[in-house]
């Protein structure tokens, strides 16, 4: 019987938001929660954040080039 009335005290506890996950954990008898790994699909941002990082005027030399192409384009379209 005392265990039941342990868990039903846990209950109320977590009920009245006064119990935090590791000690609502700990006092069911649970193991603690086990870390999610990040899986490989944010390396993709990562290789961009860092190429960025290392190179922050990258963008404004991507788009200089690009509107340059783009006006030597309509120039010579245009003769």
């Amino acid at each position: 019987m005392p265990i039941f009335i342990n868990r039903l005290v846990v209950y109320i506890d977590i009920i009245l938001n006064r119990m935090g996950e590791a000690k609502r954990r700990e006092k069911l008898g649970l193991p603690p929660r086990q870390k999610i790994k990040k899986s490989n699909e944010t390396s993709n941002q990562n290789l961009i954040n860092n190429f960025l990082n290392k190179y922050p005027y990258s963008p404004y030399i991507l788009g200089f080039v690009l509107i340059t192409v783009l006006i030597i384009d309509l120039v010579n379209y245009y003769k």
